[in-house]
């Protein structure tokens, strides 16, 4: 008699995002799309605004919680914006669920410190289909003020009813593969799941074998698209147990020839991390500017990319870029765009179907690079071609 199948889990996604006083963000509040691109000036926020998700992330990973997350983050002074005035705390709001339900889920956090500089929480939300079935501070808090030091999303014995919440911010993944640390993993000692690349081939050895060659043919069938020389891949281990990745390129011998990971480009590296981050996992994953390192003509087909890959995991992805390359794809929609945009009470963010003029000079024949990238690039840009050096 054979087993029942047991229920496809639902994959969830953010769908609207509040910020407080969080580093360059006084306010914000934006929907958001299954793919989004940040796009701003430099230091106008993008990677504060990924860190809010890795924020949340932490605060529910082993090792991780609530005090440790804003520990490593320098402490409640150091996350608060600047623009801060009159209500100093920090607040987080998010949506998400599945397609079926994209609200389903809403959590809120709020915190601040006392006159000791401890970071304790001053409100904690956490509802499904708009029914609260936690909201802090309660009578026990009252009662007991250090309970407040902890959310209770981190706490496996109070989180039951609401474990999914949990779960769904563990699930959330940020890459930011740097291709030195891959061709070197012999000098890392970090620790696990290493965002920058420092345990990537670790990663890829210990996955399901089956998994593991489904996903590296898969890579390898796309990387040929860019690196038309490349005829297979695979992981291998030395004498040692340390993996090392290899590819066989075309040759003018008939046998071709095999390379290892330390000779391999620095785009060839990170498109691989890439595509497999892409594979690896269902949550929201964070990527901050891919294009690094690779050609323009590939960084102009990441989006459909993107798309072509989430019509198969419908797995949420959110991209800081400042390529121009990339906003080139037509089938980039206004909606998935938002812009960041400095301002002297914090960087408002704003998606580009808001602004009235981008449209109208889209259907005048621009291209969605032509009219954004401007937008973003800083008023005095060309006085950079002045500067003198010493």
């Amino acid at each position: 008699m054979s087993q029942p199948r047991k229920p496809k889990k639902e994959v969830m996604r953010l769908t609207s995002l509040k910020l407080d006083n969080w580093k360059n963000f006084s306010h914000v509040h934006v929907d958001l799309q299954r793919r989004v691109f940040l796009v701003g000036p430099n230091a106008s926020g993008k990677s504060n605004f990924l860190d809010v998700f890795r924020f949340l992330r932490d605060i529910v990973d082993v090792g991780g919680g609530f005090q440790e997350a804003v520990h490593w983050r320098s402490g409640v002074t150091a996350i608060r914006c600047l623009a801060a005035r009159r209500y100093p705390e920090v607040g987080i709001y998010v949506t998400f669920g599945p397609a079926s339900e994209p609200t389903r889920w809403e959590y809120e956090l709020r915190f601040n410190q006392d006159k000791q500089r401890r970071q304790l929480i001053t409100k904690e939300r956490v509802a499904r289909n708009g029914k609260d079935l936690l909201f802090r501070p309660d009578i026990h808090d009252k009662d007991d003020p250090i309970r407040l030091s902890q959310t209770s999303l981190e706490q496996i014995n109070v989180n039951m009813d609401f474990r999914e919440v949990a779960e769904f911010f563990s699930s959330i993944r940020y890459r930011h593969i740097v291709p030195q640390l891959i061709r070197e993993p012999e000098r890392y000692i970090g620790p696990e799941d290493d965002p920058f690349g420092g345990d990537f081939l670790e990663q890829i050895a210990t996955t399901n074998v089956i998994t593991k060659q489904a996903r590296l043919r898969r890579i390898s069938e796309a990387l040929r698209v860019a690196v038309p020389q490349l005829e297979d891949l695979e992981l291998t281990r030395d004498k040692r147990g340390q993996p090392h990745l290899r590819g066989k390129y075309e040759h003018w011998r008939p046998q071709g020839a095999w390379q290892m990971e330390d000779q391999f480009s620095d785009g060839t590296l990170r498109l691989m991390g890439l595509l497999w981050s892409i594979l690896d996992g269902t949550g929201p994953l964070l990527l901050e500017e891919p294009e690094l390192s690779l050609h323009p003509g590939v960084i102009h087909y990441l989006p459909q990319m993107f798309a072509r890959l989430q019509r198969r995991n419908k797995r949420q992805i959110i991209v800081s870029t400042h390529s121009s390359d990339l906003l080139q794809d037509s089938g980039i929609g206004l909606d998935e765009v938002l812009l960041l945009i400095p301002d002297k009470a914090g960087t408002q963010a704003k998606p580009a179907s808001g602004f009235k003029e981008i449209p109208e000079l889209l259907e005048g024949g621009l291209t969605l690079a032509d009219v954004i990238i401007p937008l973003t690039q800083p008023k005095d840009a060309g006085q950079l071609a002045l500067f003198e050096g010493l």
